[in-house]
């Protein structure tokens, strides 16, 4: 980093700044917003087309300026007791981790781990239903903060994912079928992002029917939909009976919630013919954790100057492009209420920085949910990887192509029995299974596992086990197609599907 850089951000925010003397001088701190601004004006340059090294100055001076603050709070004061204010990148992966029970402690019940105290008034609270781990989990923003943030990934999101696909002269759509409406919702977050994209017309529709849906594609003009991956999914049903123009004009569907089937997308893709399928990559801690900008890659995008994004390893280091390691974040627009270096549970793969005139931002790409192992023996195998093992070896033997047919999978695995079961959701229950026993015999899946499972462990355990080893654990494996909405797949009561479910 030049001098000339940290001279930029050090004027930014100045040394009275990046040190507040107290909760009163917090709370007229300028915005990062502001900063960001100023930076731009200064360089004649868009943020995120500014280079590398000057995006990465300012934020390192902001996460310092983030730890000082935190220091004024007790509960904070406690937990970085020893580390010292981050002078570099490396200083800064020191920091602890927090995960979501940190974050249930300082920011639910009495809210200990606030800067600023919630009497103070000008807060907003967003709430999770805890799908993932069963307990709700609650969040608090300082509005002022929480409008920047909007802004900055609108407009993000306008320029580089979705202005290529709305085009012509008619009125621009927005629509999402999230429950905008509901406090237990990412939906509150994703939503006022949503609203806020230069152009369009945004219409807060949340669950909707093939009725409500052919009322919304009857407007004239390009149509964006944003939904969880079940709620896009259903669209490839709801909109059967939309005519041939509305269809047409449906061209971006954005899905959240980690991954939509193959299936899925091949029937979107037949009904509407203009469409591109990309991810949304949010969490009720961050309205916008990545987005995909091109079909063809399925890298994610961070929004530069919004979150620090960091993908890390089991002692919380960066991982090396290529590698995977849990993605860790820190909504940088944050002074009243900040919560450092927060595991979100997801797995990701650090990719290449993008670096083009026009953008430079950090990539990613979603490898899972960390909880998406298989736990046999002593040794856990990536559920993800596992299932395109699986999926290739059948394939190669029987005429059956699990993305091909599939709704929807999940593994079952019945630990006190030793079993786990693929479940395939498909249309005809007797003839794909009929297809796949035929050509796997009596014990065929049995062996198809064995076989796949050593090539789901990570490039740093291969070796671990064999299709030997394993079958010593006394494991049993099966594959199991079922009608599509079985109920022995099971759902969260926002309809996901989680990739692994463990019984017994």
């Amino acid at each position: 980093m030049s001098q000339k850089t940290r001279e930029l951000a050090e004027k930014l925010i100045p040394e009275e700044e990046l040190r507040p003397a107290s909760v009163e001088a917090v709370t007229a701190l300028p915005s990062f917003a502001s900063k960001m601004r100023e930076c731009e004006r200064i360089h004649g340059t868009p943020y995120s087309a500014l280079p590398h090294e000057v995006q990465d100055a300012l934020v390192l001076r902001r996460l310092r300026q983030m730890v000082n603050t935190v220091r004024l709070n007790p509960a904070w004061r406690e937990r970085l007791e020893g580390h010292g204010d981050p002078a570099t990148f490396e200083e800064w992966q020191r920091i602890p981790l927090s995960d979501k029970d940190v974050q249930r402690d300082l920011y639910m019940e009495s809210r200990p781990g606030l800067v600023v105290p919630l009497e103070r008034g000008g807060f907003e609270v967003v709430a999770s239903g805890g799908t993932s781990g069963g307990s709700p989990l609650e969040i608090v923003y300082a509005i002022r903060e929480l409008h920047d943030t909007y802004r900055i990934a609108a407009t993000f999101m306008g320029e580089h994912q979705l202005a290529r696909h709305l085009t012509g002269d008619q009125p621009k759509w927005l629509f999402t079928t999230l429950a905008d409406y509901q406090m237990w919702s990412s939906g509150t977050m994703v939503g006022g992002v949503l609203q806020n994209v230069p152009g369009v017309n945004y219409v807060g529709a949340g669950p909707v029917t093939a009725g409500v849906l052919e009322h919304m594609f009857s407007y004239p003009g390009p149509k964006a939909l944003m939904g969880i991956s079940a709620g896009i999914a259903i669209l490839a049903d709801l909109g059967v009976g939309l005519k041939r123009e509305a269809r047409e004009s449906f061209r971006v569907a954005l899905y959240g919630s980690g991954v939509l089937a193959h299936r899925r997308r091949a029937e979107l893709k037949a009904l509407f013919p203009n469409l591109a399928i990309l991810s949304y990559f949010a969490a009720t801690q961050a309205e916008t954790i990545g987005l995909q900008l091109e079909e063809q890659s399925p890298y994610l995008t961070a929004v530069p100057g919004l979150h620090l994004i960091e993908i890390v390893d089991e002692a919380g280091r960066w991982v090396a492009e290529g590698e995977e390691g849990e993605l860790v974040v820190t909504r940088l627009h944050a002074h009243e209420a900040p919560l450092l270096r927060l595991k979100l549970g997801d797995r990701m793969i650090r990719r290449p920085a993008l670096d083009e005139p026009g953008l430079r931002a950090h990539r990613f790409e979603f490898a899972g949910r960390t909880g998406d192992v298989l736990h046999i023996a002593d040794s856990q195998y990536s559920a993800g990887r596992a299932y395109t093992a699986v999926r290739e070896d059948l394939r190669a033997v029987t005429p059956v192509d699990l993305d091909e047919v599939a709704h929807e999978i999940q593994f079952v695995n019945q630990r006190e029995d030793r079993a786990i079961t693929l479940l395939a959701a498909v249309d005809d229950v007797a003839a794909t299974t009929y297809a796949a026993e035929a050509a796997l015999g009596p014990y065929g899946a049995q062996h198809l596992f064995l076989n796949a499972l050593p090539r789901s462990l990570s490039l740093f355990n291969q070796g671990e086990a064999n299709p030997a080893s394993i079958e010593k654990t006394g494991y049993r494996f099966h594959l199991r197609f079922v009608h599509r909405s079985s109920p022995e797949i099971e759902r969260t009561n926002v309809g996901k599907v989680p990739l692994v479910r463990e019984r017994g």
